[in-house]
């Protein structure tokens, strides 16, 4: 077979998830509990929705797709993210009555970044953050929607970290010397991505998953990951190599835009309840239990 280079960070993703095997233990196993504890607030599902930014209404409907699956996430108590919106869009996302983090965007205007991570708190956002891995593009600093992304400084980060009383999330994180200086900056979660491939060869996620949890041993850091997430297996093998949860991204979408709450609450359904028989087929009765004992690298 002739070789072929491959730089879509998607489907080097994709194939080393699919790569990761998974053996059964069943005697004496029970029904998995899927429910997970963070920051003092009880969820159903490590299964968490995306930070997506700029969905309009879909098929005619009344309310934006951010809308739509912020209540789906309000109807599973599920934790929710958004991304990059005025703070107006931010409010009616918060009026849904999800448990929300709000992602901001590095944007130049630094005023708008504090702005922004203010609005949220004063309006009852569960959290805040930064999605570092918008700072550059292929011509320098990234523009997004015409605004401008400016570097980030630990001495920023650690800025906007001690300006809040909510937890913060680092999203973009994907080495074990970033992870380090997150929760040395006093960061109290991050998300391992690769933004969907935004960097060509990014390593996986998953891949890098068991050395960050490693680097963090001890550390109050709690480890969500992303990209590539579709179903219950793949949100599995991300608990069983390191993550205290997963996000899903873009493999939500056609059930977003088909049928709205109502379709991504059964999406998210159909991947939690995968979730629930492959921990009860490995013998895994809580999410805090889950281990790489039963995973396959092949």
């Amino acid at each position: 077979m002739a070789y072929s280079r491959i730089s879509d960070a998607n489907e080097i993703t994709a194939r080393y998830m699919d790569s990761i095997l998974i053996k059964e233990r069943l005697i004496d196993s029970v029904v998995a509990d899927t429910s997970i504890g963070m920051f003092g607030t009880k969820f159903s599902s490590p299964v968490m929705m995306p930070a997506f930014s700029h969905l309009k209404e879909f098929n005619g409907r009344e309310l934006t797709g951010l809308e739509e699956y912020s209540a789906a996430s309000r109807n599973l108590n599920i934790l929710n993210f958004v991304g990059m919106m005025e703070n107006g869009m931010f409010k009616r996302i918060l009026d849904t009555g999800a448990k929300t983090v709000r992602i901001v965007k590095p944007y130049g205007d630094n005023a708008k970044v504090r702005d922004q991570m203010k609005f949220a708190e004063d309006n009852g956002a569960f959290g805040i953050g930064m999605d570092i891995d918008h700072i550059f593009g292929n011509n320098g600093l990234d523009v997004v929607v015409g605004e401008v992304m400016a570097e980030q400084t630990s001495d920023m980060i650690r800025s906007y970290i001690e300006s809040t009383s909510l937890p913060f999330f680092v999203k973009g994180v994907l080495s074990e010397e970033e992870a380090v200086k997150c929760a040395d900056l006093g960061a109290k979660a991050i998300i391992v991505s690769h933004h969907h491939g935004r960097l060509p060869y990014a390593v996986p996620p998953v891949m890098v998953l068991p050395s960050i949890r490693k680097a963090l041993q001890g550390r109050d850091v709690k480890i969500i990951v992303d990209c590539g997430i579709a179903s219950g297996a793949d949100v599995y093998k991300c608990l069983a190599l390191g993550a205290d949860a997963a996000a899903v991204g873009r493999s939500m979408l056609p059930a977003l835009e088909e049928g709205g709450t109502e379709g991504v609450e059964k999406f998210i359904g159909s991947v939690t309840d995968e979730l629930r028989f492959i921990m009860s087929c490995t013998g895994f009765g809580t999410v805090d239990k889950i281990d790489d004992s039963l995973i396959v690298r092949t």
